[in-house]
């Protein structure tokens, strides 16, 4: 194992805040942890104002330390990417697992070898602490289980040793001192095991205030007599191959330690598992309740009909061994005979397939002594002080495991064909049962046979004798009303698998409250799951019996159902749009005119609900496509989300977007689409580095543009172009094409924002060495960003007005430094992150020439890390030059030798011949003493393409070359 953290930290990190973000990261592998927690727990409630800067060079440091690629980039933090067999507290809960399912102490005993002490021990952060105690809890349960495994065995003897260290760790540990009695009980110490009871009592007194449990003291009284009580038991028989739910299990085992009587409901939708669960909690405490396990199917989602609640205590009462005579009649009377059985018995209870709350209201326990489990497909809300347990599907790793324990270790053979039943039947346990009772009772199949047989439609066969998925799905659907029927069958048609109220409401034609109020209700029957507030989903296999059903509604139904939902997504990624980008959706698709209003002004955060929409965009065009009505939307779709997929870094699912957009209007010859949507996937190939296809792009959008007499879209595409032009380091075109699309705009009397001609002008007037010029243009953007209220492009106009007067001797440094400051705020304040990282470099470019060298080498390295975040490898490699300029002014020339190549080789491939030509340059600067003949060859090199280009660059590669011996 390459990773240890159930005991000290392993591998070993000498920083202590390194040390706490690495801790961090591994309890949580494989996901990401947030900036604000990594904050949170390496400075608490007092981070310093560099704390990103900070954070940052923690996360270098142990990139240095750790395997190459070990730790990546998201726009939310970081993760650590991680194998299952490379931590052992992922090792640990997989054995553990394991164990639990086949009562194995031989693997309970290799698990608990892993631990060398308290996890983590040693690391003083508040929220480590707090994890490594979940953990350490799941070491003591894990030895808790062992240890009842072993006396059954009788192996009392061996059990003490390791028992008594660890009730020296967890003194208050009822269970765990119950079995250290239980073990010197065995082991024939009759009078060590009642000094032991009596030592747990003053214990427990002197710390919690309370005495033994009543598990406890039944431990107690075993030891007294030797005697044991024989239990009634009408539970049914539970499966042996019980898999998962590791963390559920532990939630109910939990809740009989907080409550007495303890009363959990466990629902779920059909199929989940909620019978079996139950009678695998019962079968881990059954020995609790030594009076009495009892049973009863309460009938609520079958075809009888739900038993009432005087006939369920009618069967309770019988199987406690009640004479039929002696039962009343009145249900209240009944009801007193129950409560009084129950209060002198220490009872187990199973509630099975409860209908509602009023039905198992009179049958739960209501003095100590006793467990109810309650298992419903409805949410039974109307109960007060009960445990709720919803049940989710399985994990696809509990469901590989439940397959191959109920067909055999022949399923591991084919892990793609495995991998794809358990994607089929969507985690959910009846459908894995039933596929794997096809699969292990036809030996010849293999499990690619089951996954053609399962196809693209798998309810029809997963099916076995009279147990089916759909027979399951059926009996839930025909318990609903009218009206919530009527919207099940809508969500069949639903492109996409996650919805919210406002997108049901525009599928079902309804009033926002209307559609609300009916998702509740599905909602409560476990028809729909709600994954995140307001957010709905159907499980992939009621989805596909909603299609099914969804096939009864007309098709001018489903049409308009499908119309009304695209129309919905186009508006609401529309308002997503900051307000200075709306004008330009307009100019796209026209007018924003949705064909419900009331719902695009209903939705409360538009920008959050594009994130959790943002994956579903591919759905929504596929739909587009399905049908020619619809097809405008497969191009309003993506334009509307294009600023927030741009600005939000999505740069390969914006491509992939794109592209599939474009080759569906292409094949419709839809022009304007074509346009519009060639001019937006030339953004994103511009971004990866795809120069010559931009350009072929926009050179696309321009020519059909002008065949449609666009004038005011020709000019963007222009502008679009000098960009792309600047990028190639084709600076005089750049120039001239964004003059071009200048003259355009003001021929249709459009004035113009800095974020498209004038900042491309200036841009590349700047990369000329022409300041004036590139002064006036950045001025003239900036008076347009004030009156349209643009903060971003403000800050960009700040940025490159001090870097222009700078370079004209205007301004001093100190003056310089307050402009970006100015900028950065506006750049933080409106969360967009290029112009942050462009700000944070330019800073760092300033500082540099301060001698501050460590402060400016931070900036850079922020703003490398924030072009990451971004996915644009462009300025990626250009801020890695300014990175390695100054590495290079600190005397650092190993760092700066390593940032120039791996800039130059960057840029090359990308086709950046400036960045490029500027990492030759560097590379030579820092060869020139040690490798004058690179240096001469890099500095020839670096010349070309800066003559080539016209850039001012090219007077120093001259004076250097000049200066160079022969």
């Amino acid at each position: 194992m390459r990773y240890r953290i159930l005991g000290p930290l392993r591998p070993a990190v000498t920083a202590g805040r390194d040390r706490i973000v690495l801790a961090m990261m591994l309890l949580r592998p494989g996901r990401v942890v947030s900036v604000p927690e990594l904050v949170d727990a390496v400075w608490g409630d007092d981070p310093p104002s560099t704390v990103r800067t900070q954070l940052q060079a923690c996360v270098s440091r142990l990139r240095r330390a750790l395997p190459a690629g070990a730790i990546d980039t998201d726009p939310a933090g970081y993760r650590l990417r991680i194998a299952a067999d490379d931590l052992d507290s992922l090792v640990f809960a997989r054995l553990i697992a394991r164990a639990r399912a086949e009562g194995d102490a031989v693997l309970f005993r290799e698990a608990l070898d892993l631990w060398r002490g308290e996890a983590l021990v040693g690391i003083d952060s508040r929220p480590v602490r707090a994890a490594a105690a979940g953990l350490d809890e799941q070491y003591v349960a894990a030895v808790e289980d062992w240890a009842e495994l072993e006396l059954a065995a009788g192996r009392d003897r061996e059990l003490l040793g390791l028992l008594g260290t660890v009730v020296e760790r967890f003194p208050l540990r009822e269970r765990l001192r119950g079995q250290m009695i239980r073990a010197m009980a065995g082991a024939g110490r009759t009078a060590d095991a009642l000094a032991e009871f009596r030592r747990t009592r003053e214990v427990l007194r002197g710390e919690l205030g309370i005495e033994p449990g009543k598990e406890l003291q039944e431990v107690h009284r075993r030891v007294l007599t030797g005697g044991e009580t024989a239990p009634v038991r009408s539970l049914p028989r539970t499966v042996g191959d019980f898999t998962g739910r590791e963390d559920v299990v532990a939630r109910l085992l939990a809740e009989l330690d907080r409550c007495d009587p303890a009363i959990s409901v466990i629902d779920g939708m059909a199929g989940s598992g909620k019978t079996t669960l139950a009678l695998h909690v019962a079968s881990l405490v059954g020995e609790r309740y030594p009076d009495a396990h009892l049973f009863v199917d309460l009938l609520g989602h079958s075809a009888e009909q739900p038993l009432e609640p005087a006939a369920a205590l009618l069967i309770l009462l019988r199987q406690l061994g009640v004479p039929a005579e002696t039962i009343p009649v009145t249900p209240g009377d009944r009801v007193t005979l129950w409560r009084s059985e129950l209060a002198r018995r220490r009872v187990l209870l199973v509630l099975d397939n409860a209908h509602s709350s009023a039905q198992v209201a009179d049958l739960l326990p209501t003095v100590p002594g006793s467990l109810a489990l309650v298992t419903s497909r409805r949410r039974l809300v109307g109960l007060d002080g009960v445990h709720s347990e919803p049940l989710v599907v399985l994990t696809p790793g509990e469901a590989t495991v439940l397959l191959a324990r109920i067909v055999g270790e022949r399923v591991r053979a084919e892990p793609a064909a495995l991998a794809e039943v358990v994607r089929r039947c969507g985690g959910l346990p009846l459908a894995l049962r039933l596929a794997g009772a096809r699969l292990a009772h036809r030996r010849r199949w293999r499990v690619a046979d089951l996954v053609l047989r399962l196809g693209e439609s798998a309810l029809p066969e997963l099916a076995v004798e009279d147990r089916s998925v759909a027979d399951a799905f059926a009996l839930s659907y025909g318990q609903l009303t009218a009206p919530a029927q009527r919207m099940f069958r809508l969500l069949g048609v639903c492109p996409a698998p996650l919805f919210d109220a406002p997108a049901a409401a525009a599928l079902a034609g309804l009033p926002l409250d209307e559609a609300q109020d009916l998702l509740d209700d599905l909602h409560d029957v476990h028809l729909i799951d709600e994954p995140a507030p307001g957010i709905f989903r159907l499980h992939d296999l009621l989805r596909e019996f909603a299609a099914a059903l969804a096939a009864d509604l007309s098709p001018d139904e489903r049409r308009t159902a499908v119309e009304a939902i695209l129309d919905l997504q186009t508006h609401a990624f529309a308002a997503a749009n900051p307000p200075s980008w709306r004008a330009a959706v307009e100019r796209d698709i026209g007018p924003l005119r949705p064909l419900r209003p009331d719902l695009v002004a209903a939705l409360p955060d538009p920008a959050a609900r594009v994130e959790w929409e943002r994956p579903q965009l591919p759905a929504y065009l596929e739909a587009a496509a399905a049908d020619g009505e619809y097809l405008v939307y497969a191009w309003w779709l993506p334009r509307a989300a294009w600023w927030f997929l741009y600005d939000g870094g999505y740069t390969a699912e914006l491509r992939r977007l794109l592209e599939r957009s474009l080759a569906m209007v292409e094949k419709a010859g839809d022009r304007a689409g074509i346009a519009v949507v060639s001019n937006y996937l030339a953004s994103s190939a511009s971004r990866i580095g795809e120069l010559d296809r931009a350009a072929e792009l926009l050179r696309l959008s321009r020519r059909v543009q002008e065949e449609l007499g666009n004038r005011r879209a020709v000019a963007v595409a222009q502008a679009n172009l000098a960009n792309v032009y600047d990028a190639m380091g084709r600076f005089a075109e750049s120039v001239a094409a964004a003059r071009e699309s200048l003259r355009l705009r003001y021929l249709v009397g459009e004035r113009v924002s800095n974020r498209t001609p004038l900042h491309n002008l200036a841009d590349a007037l700047d990369r000329l060495g022409r300041h004036e010029e590139a002064l006036r243009a950045r001025r003239l953007g900036m008076l347009d960003a004030i009156e349209v209220g643009d903060a971003t492009a403000l800050a960009n106009c700040l940025q490159g007005i001090q870097r222009h007067r700078i370079a004209l001797g205007q301004i001093d440094l100190a003056t310089a430094h307050r402009y970006l400051r100015a900028a950065l705020r506006l750049s933080i304040r409106n969360e967009h992150l290029f112009s942050e990282a462009d700000i944070r470099s330019e800073q760092g470019r300033l500082l540099r020439a301060e001698g501050r060298y460590a402060e400016a080498i931070a900036l850079h390295l922020t703003a490398v890390e924030l072009t990451r975040k971004t996915a644009d490898r462009r300025y990626e490699s250009a801020y890695t030059v300014d990175l390695a300029d100054t590495r290079r002014a600190a005397g650092d020339r190993a760092g700066a030798l390593a940032d120039y190549r791996r800039a130059l080789r960057d840029a090359e491939a990308l086709g950046l011949r400036y960045t490029a030509a500027r990492a030759r340059a560097g590379l030579a600067e820092c060869l020139a003493d040690t490798d004058p003949e690179s240096a001469r060859r890099s500095w020839t090199a670096a010349l070309v393409e800066f003559r080539e280009m016209g850039v001012p660059e090219q007077h120093e590669a001259e004076r250097r070359l000049a200066a160079m011996p022969r």
